[in-house]
């Protein structure tokens, strides 16, 4: 089965080279297009699509918004944003708004075509240092916490879990994670799949999203 992607972008011309780039892999096919917000939702509407490539800065309705609308189906496509800076509040909104990573515009395409395909097998795509320096920069637009979690939720979780999540939230990938706590990486993958069922996240990123929001760990990243 080919990892069916849509592309939506305002500049026709970027959108070309993308699908340049996506119709030699053998393993992925553009089934859309769109230009703007609006477009896109309206095409999702009649296109399955595995894994949408969006741009965040659009006319009519930009890619934070279609990204919610989008993330609030049943079953919705992965959405990978795609956008200028890497440390960009668009980025950090379209996160929040159930992006599973974002991407530079200018990454190469094999990086690219990396990407697309760990969003599309479950992974979320932001580089650990670029998550730091991503929150520690927008941590202090979040909601106002005391230091004890908010969510309810986080009551659920072993301390050993919770110990996993601080370290998922200050970027650390599951073999650092594995070093730091002297654990094999496998053990590590289990507790952040037993974080995600417990809090009913999607991936990583909304991990790192929910624990600075309840104060699990602030800005600075230290738990």
């Amino acid at each position: 089965m080919k990892i069916r992607v849509m592309l939506v972008d305002d500049q026709v011309l970027l959108r070309t080279g993308f699908r340049m780039v996506l119709a030699a892999q053998p393993d992925m096919e553009v089934v859309a297009e769109a230009g703007d917000g609006v477009e896109a939702l309206q095409v999702l509407r009649s296109t399955e699509a595995d894994v949408v490539l969006m741009d965040v800065r659009m006319p009519k309705l930009d890619g934070v918004e279609a990204t919610r609308r989008i993330c609030a189906d049943p079953d919705p496509p992965k959405v990978l944003i795609l956008t200028t800076f890497d440390l960009d509040e668009y980025a950090f909104s379209g996160l929040k708004a159930g992006a599973s990573g974002f991407m530079l515009k200018d990454v190469p395409p094999g990086e690219l075509l990396a990407a697309i395909r760990s969003v599309h097998s479950g992974d979320a795509v932001v580089a650990p240092s670029t998550t730091r320096r991503l929150l520690d920069r927008f941590a202090p637009m979040l909601p106002s916490v005391g230091k004890q979690p908010q969510h309810k939720e986080l009551e659920r979780l072993t301390d050993r879990e919770r110990e996993v999540m601080v370290l998922v939230a200050q970027g650390l990938s599951n073999g650092e994670i594995a070093a730091r706590l002297v654990l094999s990486e496998a053990t590590v993958k289990t507790h952040v799949g037993r974080i995600l069922t417990k809090l009913g996240l999607r991936d990583r990123v909304q991990v790192v999203v929910l624990a600075y929001e309840t104060g699990l760990v602030r800005a600075g990243g230290h738990g």
